[in-house]
């Protein structure tokens, strides 16, 4: 019986018509020798730096990262492209037609996968329209090749969890894009019905803005504020980053009668300014000053993340990249000349008081200053504004940049620094520095970024330390972010950048 079926196996073979379910069997070889045979263009060099060994193809068989990248493709409007320039028609037929497995089909399918996702990430990636400040040249975007955005998708270690996490940009991104597909699949089509101001509305509540509070959810038609009701109020509550408490009150109200456009110009807007950040493979810090938080990743995840203070609306915190190149050891504090004139004025600042408070005046703003008699100066001209005098605070526990400051050189005056006043990290928000970025744990980040605690070799003032590897960092200002459920939180455009009163009920 053995010997028969071998004999036949071999005969179908000489005479070239194995059967189909034979012909269905693929090896990793054979995909891999059928994509060198067809490979070609711009990713054919990527494909023989991997020896042809295809990136979605998994155990003989088209992987799930294909299926995510065709959802990618046909969604691409939300990240403000076309579908229709990554022919996903085609791409998807090529996965069908790579069903029964066999190898041709496989690298047919795997190439036209890696064309299409080399374009869309290619264009995703695209020079930002966000109105941010590059303070080095290498940081400002280049247009990526194809090839390159190929090439990085072939370094993930998982393919799969690449492809999920869209892991060539900032997850602020990934998160930001999930939340709009999200509003637009959940959100957007309900009834446009505006309810009328008035009191609270929760469990037990009847009556007409009752009807129109459930006719604006999808629900039932009636008048009465049941269980169902309320559990549809705390799901749009937290999708809309209210707290989900399901009572309607003013907030909740006014939310619910904003336009659907409202929320995607808010979530597009954003998502805007996250294409400027690094996917998180880069090592790299983001302050995003809307919520006043810092991040920092490294290989690829997110490796910590601590409150900071940022610039009052007054003064605020610019959007900048650049990047931290040295730490500064028990630093001066230059006080800023406006305030120094106001300290004047107040009498905090004069020639009884000023080197009792810890600061020194000194001549001018040159790499070395003279120092000044305080009873030689003029205080009357400082407080009027008719001098100019530099003051600076000298290094000790009440120094506003506290042990440390970390230095992206720029000509406004910014950096991240440690602070003494520890009680403005329980404040929220957080808007009290004049631009500069207070840290709540200078120390943990100096760590992260020296691989070492940052010590003072003396109280000597201005001790330099650089970095033996520069670290970017990027100044943002993100008003809408996803957390790890996906749900949104819209924080206050208190800048107010996005170029519209977010608290404003817009028309229908």
């Amino acid at each position: 019986m053995h010997n028969r079926f071998c004999g036949a196996f071999l005969a179908a073979l000489m005479l070239g018509g194995l059967p189909a379910a034979v012909m269905a069997r693929s090896t990793p070889d054979s995909v891999a020798l059928a994509i060198r045979s067809e490979a070609g263009g711009k990713l054919k060099s990527v494909y023989a730096a991997r020896g042809f060994w295809p990136l979605w193809v998994k155990d003989g068989a088209i992987s799930p990262a294909a299926d995510r990248l065709i959802a990618y493709l046909e969604s691409a409007d939300l990240d403000g492209l076309e579908p229709r320039n990554y022919d996903v028609r085609d791409v998807r037929g090529a996965v069908d037609r790579a069903r029964d497995g066999s190898p041709e089909a496989l690298a047919r399918a795997e190439l036209a996968l890696s064309e299409a996702f080399a374009r869309y990430v290619r264009d995703v990636r695209r020079a930002p329209n966000a109105k941010i400040r590059y303070l080095d040249e290498e940081l400002v975007p280049q247009k990526l090749s194809e090839a390159d955005a190929l090439r990085g998708a072939s370094l993930a270690t998982d393919i799969d969890s690449y492809m999920m996490q869209m892991g060539w940009m900032d997850p602020a991104y990934a998160g930001l894009r999930g939340a709009l597909a999200d509003r637009r699949a959940r959100w957007n089509r309900l009834p446009p019905v505006d309810i009328s101001d008035g009191p609270m509305l929760k469990a037990g509540a009847k009556g007409e803005r009752v009807r129109l509070l459930r006719d604006r959810l999808g629900l039932a038609p009636g008048d009465r504020f049941d269980k169902a009701l309320a559990a549809a109020v705390t799901d749009f509550q937290a999708a809309h980053g209210l707290k989900p408490d399901g009572v309607a009150g003013a907030g909740t109200i006014a939310a619910l009668n904003r336009s659907p456009t409202f929320y995607d110009r808010v979530l597009a807007l954003n998502l805007d300014r996250a294409r400027v950040l690094p996917g998180p493979d880069v090592r790299h810090i983001t302050v995003n000053t809307a919520a006043q938080q810092l991040v920092y990743y490294d290989h690829g995840t997110e490796e910590g993340r601590m409150k900071v203070v940022v610039g009052k609306p007054s003064e605020q915190t610019p959007l900048l990249a650049g990047m931290v190149r040295y730490a500064i050891l028990n630093p001066y504090w230059n006080v800023p000349p406006d305030l120094v004139q106001h300290k004047a004025a107040s009498g905090v600042f004069s020639g009884a008081t000023l080197q009792k408070a810890g600061f020194e005046a000194l001549s001018d703003w040159s790499a070395r200053p003279q120092l000044l008699d305080p009873e030689a100066i003029d205080w009357k001209a400082v407080a009027s504004g008719a001098e100019q005098l530099r003051v600076r605070q000298l290094p000790g526990p009440s120094n506003a940049m506290g042990k440390v400051k970390f230095m992206f050189p720029n000509d406004l005056g910014i950096y991240l620094h440690d602070t003494p006043e520890r009680a403005l990290f329980d404040k929220n928000p957080r808007y009290f520095s004049s631009g500069c970025v207070r840290l709540e744990d200078a120390q943990r980040l100096g760590e992260w970024l020296f691989g070492k605690p940052l010590v003072a070799e003396s109280d000597a003032p201005e001790q330099n330390v650089a970095l033996p590897r520069p670290v970017p960092v990027y100044l943002t200002y993100l008003t809408a972010q996803a957390g790890d459920n996906g749900r949104v939180m819209y924080l206050d455009d208190a800048y107010g950048r996005d170029g519209f009163d977010a608290r404003q009920v817009a028309s229908r």
